[in-house]
């Protein structure tokens, strides 16, 4: 049998070079080559051999889990064989697997026909193989016809993730890890510990479904658990994650332990890792001003009083500030033609399908045309970019009365990064055609017919406007909220207005009040009011991605109207200084400097930093001080990053990154 450095054709045609591991890897549908030594030179006249794959405990011919090969045209069975050379005692086979071949760890034999009956090899582990998804192959249900997207959805470790709010858009650059020692068997362990009939995990729909359920820890002991309280003593705290190669191998070294905590863009990462593992083209998608809706219909209620003011213990439903979920791409051969291509996976716990915590994978297709009786969970995820925010205003009675409806609120952008470089790329048009077009409003009837319920009533247009524009603020600054008004009637208007600022986590949940104003305002045609927020109002109460949301409502004293504006507002955190000295070539030690300068009166204590970079420096964290210097080696030629964070208890959510190249 072959030993590792022959594996090197095999490994550069089926594009599995970069994994780590002294395995050979392999994609299905594809020929891969193995030598095999006899004890004399082969007769194919008289000898008879077979070449059999085995996988998992009880191997059965129609499981599809024992699977012999043979060498010549006459005999073949569901792989192909043939003979590629022979030399001396030495043939060369190529084999070629089928395109829905169970995707996993197999162990082969050679089995040889002898007049004393069938003789076989014994195991020998080294000579185990894996076979993965293969997107090259027209054959197989994950081909993707782009070889750009290939690289970038399959072979890229590096990745940006989106988030802030949509008109400003912060990243944070994560390592997904995917060739990393160990990551492979981590992917492979989660599908064992869901205990996933091995016959279904050649099945991508499946694949990727049972993961979008194990990766939330809620109801299968799966990868992560979720933890949006702030308090994470128990845990690493979500922002302070740096990439998923620690994560999965702290799961699956501690053979299924869930690895606390996790937030939507963890678990949507550590997914990402999971999908480009396998061979699944995948990617992460960010939804700014996602609805997280509770009652199943396209309704985001938001309840006054019956002056105008915010009714914080009516309001349930919540807008979370982005949501980020996956796609990965796919044949659906279970939908009609045009519902393939990119799919919605999402493992964070929202709401259940089926009875589990998961979702997907719905046809991003499917969603954009409102078709969305279509499995699986295409409902949820319309939702999600579809709602409208409705104002209402609840009188003395309790009754409910529709005052404004916001149609363009929720699902305002969708973003992924850009293939092959550092770019964004918004795909907001995959879910949704252009607000107000008579496309959109054919698509709402439609989804309306497969019961998403939407608000009907139509609300007088009020000759008064009321907007909050946007701020560029770090974390520690005093500024200044402005409400611009506008009077677009000839006559004199006056307003008694309610502006909140409410802390809140990116899940649009409220934490603590930071300012609250009820100014009387006169409106000439356009008027501006500015109300200032001082660092000690909101300063101690900051959780941990710095959002405070301003909720403006009001009453025109004169028409009775109710006008309203909404503007959340991201705190800018100070940035980590990433530098790398030494001579940038694999195997010769380099050193990292990551530098802080606190900005705030206060010290920052129980720091924690962590660091990786795919290629060149496993994940290291460290408690410390704020400057903090690492040697390393690197193991791989090629362009990288090098990623850093900081996180303690008064400041989340502090990132810095370099680029280098590292040469052979």
């Amino acid at each position: 049998f072959p030993t590792s450095h022959k594996f090197y054709i095999n490994k550069q045609a089926h594009h599995t070079h970069l994994y780590s591991s002294d395995f050979l890897i392999v994609r299905r549908a594809q020929e891969f080559q193995i030598k095999i030594t006899f004890d004399r030179p082969y007769k194919p006249a008289e000898d008879k051999f077979a070449v059999e794959f085995v996988i998992g405990p009880s191997p059965q011919y129609s499981k599809g889990t024992y699977i012999p090969v043979f060498p010549t045209e006459e005999r073949q069975s569901v792989w192909r064989g043939r003979i590629v050379e022979t030399s001396d005692n030495v043939i060369t086979m190529g084999i070629t697997t089928s395109p829905e071949c169970i995707v996993g760890k197999y162990m082969i034999y050679v089995s040889v026909v002898t007049p004393y009956g069938i003789r076989r090899t014994k195991r020998e582990p080294k000579s185990d193989i894996y076979i993965l998804f293969n997107p090259w192959s027209p054959a197989d249900p994950v081909f993707l016809d782009d070889e750009e997207e290939r690289e970038e959805c399959i072979m890229n470790e590096l990745g940006i993730i989106y988030h802030g709010t949509y008109d400003d858009v912060s990243e944070r650059a994560w390592n997904y890890g995917q060739f990393e020692f160990g990551v492979l068997d981590a992917c492979l362990f989660i599908m064992d510990k869901a205990d996933m009939p091995l016959s279904n995990r050649g099945d991508v729909i499946k694949v990727t479904r049972v993961a979008s359920a194990m990766l939330n820890s809620r109801d299968d002991d799966g990868v992560l658990v979720g933890n949006w309280s702030g308090d994470y003593t128990y845990g690493v705290p979500p922002t302070s994650w740096t990439g998923s190669v620690e994560i999965l191998l702290d799961y699956a070294g501690s053979r299924g332990t869930p690895v606390c905590y996790a937030q939507c863009w963890v678990y949507a990462a550590v997914f990402n890792t999971f999908l480009r593992c396998l061979g699944i083209p995948g990617r992460v998608v960010t939804n700014f001003f996602s609805a997280h809706d509770n009652d199943g219909n396209l309704k985001m209620d938001i309840i006054l009083d019956e002056n105008g003011k915010l009714d914080r213990n009516r309001t349930k439903d919540s807008i979370w500030n982005y949501h980020c979920w996956n796609e990965c791409f796919m044949a659906r051969s279970d939908l009609p033609p045009g519902f393939g291509g990119w799919q919605v996976v999402d493992a964070t716990p929202q709401e259940t399908s089926d009875g589990m915590f998961r979702c997907g994978p719905a046809s991003v297709a499917a969603v954009k045309h409102g078709q969305i009786c279509y499995p699986f969970d295409a409902p949820f995820v319309f939702a999600e970019v579809n709602s409208d925010v409705i104002f209402y205003r609840r009188q003395k009675d309790g009754t409910l009365e529709v005052v404004k409806v916001n149609q363009t609120h929720v699902g305002r952008m969708v973003l992924t990064k850009a293939v092959l470089h550092d770019g964004r790329r918004d795909i907001t048009d995959h879910y949704k055609f252009p607000e107000g077009s008579p496309e959109e409003r054919r698509v709402l009837e439609k989804a309306e017919e497969f019961g998403c319920q939407q608000e009907k009533a139509s609300v007088p247009q009020s000759d008064v406007e009321v907007e909050i524009p946007n701020l560029d603020v770090r974390v520690g600054d005093n500024f200044d909220v402005t409400l611009q008004f506008k009077n677009n009637s000839d006559q004199r208007r006056s307003a008694d207005v309610y502006i909140t600022g409410t802390v809140v986590y990116y899940t649009g949940v409220p934490s603590a009040e930071v300012l609250f104003k009820t100014p009387k305002v006169k409106l000439d045609p356009l008027i501006k009011y500015d109300v200032l927020v001082r660092v000690e109002d909101y300063m101690h109460k900051l959780v941990e991605q710095a959002n405070i949301h301003f909720i403006a409502t009001g009453k025109i004293k004169e028409t009775g109207q109710i006008i309203t504006a909404m503007k959340v507002i991201t705190m800018h955190n100070p940035k980590l200084i990433v530098k790398v000295t030494g001579s940038p070539r694999v195997s010769e030690e380099m050193y990292v400097s990551v530098e802080f300068t606190n900005p705030f009166k206060f010290s920052l204590e129980n720091v924690d930093l962590r660091m990786e970079g795919p290629g060149i420096m496993p994940f290291k964290r460290k408690h410390t001080s704020i400057t903090w210097i690492e040697t390393f080696s690197p193991r791989r030629a090629g362009s990288t990053k090098l990623i850093a964070s900081l996180d303690c208890a008064a400041l989340r959510q502090v990132y810095g990154e370099t680029e280098l190249t590292i040469q052979q």
